[in-house]
């Protein structure tokens, strides 16, 4: 009897350990590329950097033309 209870024991520790397996491959699928990695990253910064070297900021709304309100 105290066979049997070790061999469930250790397949429920088995299941268990590829549950464990499962869910952190999902975190890091889900958690993985993220706007806001790719923002710290740094992705970004070459954009910015020529925006800003240029002097001007993107025109606004109203002064673009069209029908004011």
């Amino acid at each position: 009897m105290a066979e049997s209870a070790k061999k469930v024991a250790r397949q429920a520790e088995e299941r268990l350990d590829q549950v464990a397996e499962n869910v952190r491959k999902k975190f890091d699928r889900v958690t993985r590329g993220t706007f806001s990695d790719t923002v710290k990253d740094g992705r970004f910064a070459d954009r910015n950097a020529r925006r800003a070297n240029r002097g001007q900021a993107e025109p606004k709304r109203g002064d673009q033309g069209g029908s004011q309100r």
